[in-house]
């Protein structure tokens, strides 16, 4: 589907151009997220800015993400 993350990126920028004059924010979580987000911020000539966030494993695997914790909780 994709050759890679940057790959990914501009199929999906190629989608939101419509969004390009509304001045928007690319928000990109590490680590291929910022990639994607780069190549996306990159095309729409929009501003990237990258969130931090850590993954809340399920108890007995954690592995399984059941959900996320930001900077803020």
């Amino acid at each position: 589907m994709f050759r890679d993350r940057n790959d990914a990126g501009r199929q999906l920028a190629s989608q939101l151009l419509r969004y390009r004059s509304d001045d928007p924010i690319v928000l990109a979580i590490p680590r291929g997220g910022v990639v994607v987000g780069y190549e996306i911020a990159h095309l729409l000539g929009a501003e990237l800015d990258i969130i931090v966030a850590r993954k809340v494993g399920a108890p007995y695997n954690r592995e399984f993400g059941i959900g996320a914790i930001g900077p803020w909780g």
